[in-house]
């Protein structure tokens, strides 16, 4: 899949913008999508390569529909943009929590997603990754691998991506998609305290985003895989 478009949403740092380095090292096309301007150009002119910058708040229906109108066709979509709000459990954690948590990584997801499916309907193989979370598994959860119910809100969030992922995954077989959810690992990142003192590289996690981002006809679609493509349990 050389030459093809791709879209990566909050490719300003982290884990976004390393995938967006190798998608564009690796001959495609890139918009960084960034919500601020800035930053994003930045990052543009830090990755080099054919990238361009697409101003992008995936918490904005005026600011996706605005975008998308600047894309007339896409064969990737990486939908990277996520936060934490806090580590909270369900009965310490504000309703707020919950709703900006969703509003980013999950309502966000199904924005972009539609609003950009009319491009990514124009390619021959349409690919979305979207970055999930271990944390997202419930079984590796109801196993005690995490803090019992810490983060819960985030957490919570990445499942509800998992099944969304899969939904979309099944809508779309039809069409040629391949659609699939990435847990990337613990990483060095903003994500939180934690992820930035972590010795995790981005770029290794991106690696596994970008290997999606490029599988051929015979790959997988609708799975929930960790950044070696190993699979992760619901």
């Amino acid at each position: 899949m050389s030459n093809s478009i791709a879209l990566v949403t909050g490719a300003n740092t982290g884990i976004g913008k390393e995938i967006a380095r190798q998608l564009a090292d690796g001959g495609q096309t890139v918009y960084v999508g960034s919500r601020d301007a800035g930053r994003g150009q930045q990052a543009v002119a830090e990755i080099g390569g054919d990238t361009r910058l697409l101003v992008l708040d995936v918490t904005d229906g005026q600011s996706i529909a605005a975008a998308a109108e600047q894309v007339g066709s896409l064969d990737i979509l990486v939908n990277n943009a996520g936060i934490l709000v806090d580590g909270a459990t369900p009965p310490e954690a504000e309703l707020d929590s919950f709703r900006r948590t969703y509003e980013t990584n999950v309502f966000g997801v199904i924005a972009v997603t539609n609003a950009f499916l009319p491009a990514l309907r124009r390619s021959g193989r349409p690919r979305i990754v979207n970055i999930s979370s271990g944390t997202g598994s419930l079984a590796w959860s109801a196993e005690g691998r995490f803090s019992m119910g810490g983060g819960a809100a985030y957490r919570s969030s990445k499942t509800a991506l998992n099944a969304v992922t899969l939904f979309y995954a099944q809508a779309l077989a039809g069409d040629g998609f391949k659609v699939n959810a990435m847990a990337p690992g613990l990483r060095r990142t903003g994500l939180n305290p934690r992820a930035a003192a972590s010795d995790g590289d981005p770029a290794e996690a991106a690696a596994g985003a970008v290997r999606l981002a490029l599988l051929g006809d015979d790959g997988p679609t609708g799975e929930f895989l960790s950044w070696d493509l190993t699979p992760v349990p619901w």
